[in-house]
């Protein structure tokens, strides 16, 4: 008996999806759990399963098949005839991807890409890993701070040393192509700062009669500290924006903006005179 999951609950879709939702649903789960993006132990488990329910479902014949007979109809074992075909194999790196085909060309849109796998052209910038010649990877981990300002590394390609200089504003994922091989960024997160595109996001703690009557203080950038203005009864969670302190575009001039969100302390204890000067402000 089979054991597979529905493969409409496997791309979250309904038994009425167009071709254009189970395409964008693909799409979307497959960068999802795509083992070059996601490291989870289950990862290429569920790459593998979302690429056969794909495969199934964007083909109008064997998704009237699929959805009279489910997963049977795609078992040799349960006598079905006429659905098989070469069974294509991808090794990367720890992990091995099995899929089949119908062995006639064009039999199967998937979401654009000739195969399941031609998805690393779309998102990682390589080629099929089907094809012949491939061009080696090799990955590249940097600070924060070091993508900020941008950096170098050296690596030997086939006994070759080379110079690899990272360009500010590298985020992960960025790409860098050689002639013989091409370089993957990864960027360690900051314990402070947090991004997204080429703004940065802090959260910055304030007292409350800070927050009340207002103040100046200092706040980090990646610049450095900076003195920032709060305005008297500013509210929790409130962001203040800095134009131009975030990170630099990777392919444009300019900068991205910092966001302080400020959140209010409250003191664990008070002394007997706090607690009085604050039950007076509660009656007036």
């Amino acid at each position: 008996m089979t054991t597979k999951r529905d493969f409409y609950e496997v791309l979250g879709v309904s038994k009425n999806a167009s071709q254009a939702e189970l395409k964008k649903a693909y799409r979307q789960l497959a960068l999802k759990y795509h083992p070059d993006r996601n490291k989870a132990s289950d990862a290429a488990d569920k790459f593998k399963e979302i690429s056969e329910a794909y495969e199934v479902l964007s083909n109008s014949e064997k998704k009237k098949t699929y959805d009279q007979f489910g997963h049977a109809a795609f078992d040799p074992s349960q006598g079905f005839g006429g659905f098989g075909g070469g069974a294509r194999t991808y090794r990367q790196g720890p992990f091995t991807y099995t899929y089949s085909t119908s062995g006639s060309p064009g039999g199967f849109d998937f979401g654009g890409f000739s195969d399941p796998f031609e998805i690393f052209e779309s998102f990682f910038g390589g080629g099929s890993p089907f094809r012949q010649t491939r061009i080696p990877r090799y990955g590249i981990s940097i600070d924060f701070m070091e993508a900020v300002r941008g950096t170098t590394r050296t690596l030997v390609h086939q006994g070759k040393e080379y110079t690899i200089k990272i360009p500010a504003g590298a985020d992960d994922g960025t790409r860098i192509r050689f002639n013989e091989f091409y370089v993957t960024i990864e960027v360690k997160p900051h314990h402070a700062f947090k991004r997204d595109g080429a703004d940065i996001f802090i959260d910055q703690p304030i007292s409350f009669s800070q927050a009340a009557l207002g103040a100046v203080i200092q706040v980090p950038t990646v610049d450095g500290d900076l003195k920032l203005k709060v305005l008297p009864a500013t509210q929790p969670g409130t962001l203040v924006r800095l134009r131009g302190k975030g990170m630099p575009h990777l392919r444009s001039s300019g900068k991205g903006d910092q966001y302080v969100r400020f959140l209010i302390k409250i003191p664990d204890r008070l002394s007997r005179r706090q607690k009085d000067l604050l039950e007076e402000f509660d009656e007036s």
